[in-house]
């Protein structure tokens, strides 16, 4: 759903940038610097998340997160925010040339819903394919950033950073489960994701972010030079 240059702009194609990873992953720290580095290209940046990103979905996200309800209702509520994010928020900013920079997207529902709730994957992709297609494509990232850490190591980081929300709060198989549907997909889908060592001290999963950026073609100078959060 990208062509040479964005529709009816002269700018570059816009590009959408994800990050993933189970709850207490770390991405919530490494994601101001992320936004400050991709504005040192000189591009409209959009910064978002999901479930979220328009009244609408935030609605949505609020009753996603609190409320009892069984898988089917969590995914159906998932892609119904996804897609007025999309209509709303996404598309008209990729269009307009932007990077858009969110904190979560398809791979979390896969993970979350797939992977920790067990629910039906080919459902999931059916609902895939009728939100996120246009007529034309699938709106798949351009790229992820999966922060992959011991589910153990995210438990303890969650009990010290906040009282727990309704997924926060399931038990660690849940996260076992979640994590290892995240590795499925990355496996299936190399050259969009890049693994992020989570795991690792704050400096050293920047260094990795890092790493990341300046290995995607559509990285220009001068921010290639120095990047936020360097020395």
């Amino acid at each position: 759903m990208t062509g040479a240059v964005a529709a009816g702009t002269g700018l570059p194609p816009g590009r959408l940038i994800t990050v993933e990873g189970i709850d207490g992953a770390g991405k919530s720290t490494q994601l101001g610097a992320l936004a400050e580095a991709l504005r040192g290209l000189g591009r409209e940046l959009l910064v978002t998340r999901e479930p979220g990103g328009t009244p609408l979905a935030e609605a949505l996200r609020d009753l996603f997160l609190t409320r009892a309800m069984d898988a089917l209702t969590e995914a159906l509520l998932v892609f119904a925010a996804r897609r007025d994010h999309l209509v709303q928020v996404i598309e008209p900013a990729l269009r307009r040339g932007a990077l858009v920079l969110c904190d979560r997207f398809t791979d979390a529902t896969f993970a979350y819903q797939g992977g920790g709730r067990g629910f039906d994957p080919a459902v999931l992709a059916q609902l895939e394919a009728w939100v996120q297609h246009d007529g034309h494509a699938l709106r798949q990232p351009d790229l992820t950033l999966w922060f992959d850490i011991d589910p153990a190591l995210a438990a303890q980081r969650r009990a010290n950073a906040r009282a727990a929300d309704r997924l926060e709060g399931e038990a660690g198989g849940f996260f076992h489960r979640v994590a290892t549907a995240y590795a499925a997909r990355a496996a299936a889908d190399p050259q969009r994701f890049v693994r992020i060592d989570a795991g690792q001290p704050r400096d050293a999963v920047w260094a990795q972010i890092q790493a990341a950026l300046l290995r995607q073609p559509w990285w220009t100078a001068p921010a290639a030079g120095r990047m936020a959060g360097d020395g």
